[in-house]
């Protein structure tokens, strides 16, 4: 059992947005076998009943606010330093010195970090071994946007990803090894960090499908005579905002005309203006949900239109984990291990989402076989704690530990 120290951005309890998925499990993962000492941040004010429950997980907890506004007009500064403006709305100083004390008064192995923004907390670490778990590559994320904004947010989105692949660089470069949730997007930051080959590899994501699994007991929320297509996410994310804002202006039209009574079912926590302005007759924005489980169980199909998100996506491993047929995106179809057609269905232009939509509405057995071999899939090759296990390889002889 080795004492480590867990640094993620966003407090990785409860287990309900794609971030905190992946940083939840890989918390579990480590607490099985060694003490953690966890700093983070709490964004939302309906996560603070959680932190009792998080603190019970670990050896270790410090929590700090952190005031969504607030922390972009700090960041701002880093227009003046010439930092990323990420490093600065992640910067605390509660939290330093509260790492700086753990560091102190605790004999600690090693330090896993989630998200490149944490690293800065590890610059000080001497001597010890820092894992660095990127997900995805931030600083692409944000190039990307640029080319969806005009200036002068085009500007400063494009200077972002600039000045963050800079600091991913020299992180992934010191650090004992580096991972990215597909072998994709491993690849890609290899193509732009040459010099940090051999110290980088992909560990996926997973799912829990014990969790995730239909019921025959679960009742439907739709009216009945409906037919739902659903979407689940965050719902103050950009790419989300954006993929439900391009699928109900661009797709439904042409669905509804052929099914009048087909609605499209926004499901998730924190709608933005923009989302909420959907509303109508034939989008539906829920909101927080106790439960998205019943929408994704009796959803005729589950979207994932995303045209700016990288790497696997959680909700459509959830989806898929449901046995519901799920039309998505190609790039993120692609960073998954699944057939296309037969296990998930693939699709670029608003032609592509309407014919395959279509085909699985107008053909019941075939969206179940779909969901069904999208199942057997999730439970072959998605399970957390395999591919966790990637962490172990890395740790064992960091914390002079056996391999099990």
């Amino acid at each position: 059992m080795a004492n480590l120290l867990y640094l993620v951005h966003r407090m990785p309890y409860p287990p309900n947005k794609g971030d905190k998925v992946r940083s939840f499990h890989l918390l579990q993962h480590l607490t099985t076998k060694h003490r953690v000492f966890v700093g983070t941040f709490i964004d939302d004010e309906a996560d603070a009943v959680h932190v009792d429950a998080l603190r019970a997980m670990c050896a270790g907890l410090h929590v700090s606010e952190l005031h969504p506004t607030r922390a972009r007009l700090t960041s701002l500064m880093a227009l003046v330093t010439g930092e990323a403006l990420t490093l600065l709305y992640y910067r605390n100083a509660g939290l330093r010195r509260w790492v700086a004390g753990i560091l102190a008064r605790e004999r600690i192995d090693a330090v896993v970090v989630f998200s490149s923004s944490m690293a800065q907390y590890a610059e000080d670490v001497k001597g010890l071994p820092v894992l660095v778990d990127f997900v995805d590559v931030d600083s692409a994320k944000w190039t990307a946007y640029a080319d969806q904004h005009r200036w002068p947010m085009s500007w400063l989105y494009r200077r972002e990803g600039a000045r963050l692949l800079a600091y991913e660089r020299a992180v992934a470069k010191t650090s004992r090894r580096s991972f990215f949730c597909t072998d994709k997007e491993t690849r890609l930051f290899l193509d732009m960090a040459p010099e940090c080959a051999g110290g980088v590899e992909p560990m996926s994501n997973g799912v829990d499908a014990q969790y995730f699994s239909p019921a025959s007991g679960r009742a439907s929320p739709f009216a009945p005579g409906e037919w739902a297509i659903v979407f689940t996410g965050a719902m103050d994310y950009w790419p989300n905002v954006d993929a439900v804002t391009w699928f109900a202006q661009e797709v439904m039209p042409t669905l509804r005309r052929s099914r009048p009574n087909l609605r499209f079912h926004i499901v998730g926590r924190a709608p933005s203006a923009a989302v909420r302005a959907l509303a109508s007759a034939s989008v539906v924005v829920t909101g927080t949900v106790p439960d998205v489980r019943p929408y994704l169980q009796h959803a005729g199909v589950v979207v994932a239109p995303l045209r700016l998100a990288r790497g696997i996506q959680n909700k459509i491993l959830e989806a898929m984990a449901m046995a519901r047929p799920v039309v998505a995106a190609a790039p993120c179809v692609d960073a998954i291990d699944a057939q296309p057609g037969t296990e998930i269905r693939s699709a670029s232009d608003p032609a592509d989402y309407v014919r395959c939509v279509e085909e699985l509405l107008a053909d019941p057995a075939l969206a179940d076989a779909v969901g069904q071999a999208g199942r057997r899939r999730v439970l072959k090759n998605y399970s957390w704690s395999a591919h966790m296990s990637a962490l172990d390889r890395h740790l064992a002889p960091a914390c002079n530990l056996a391999v099990a």
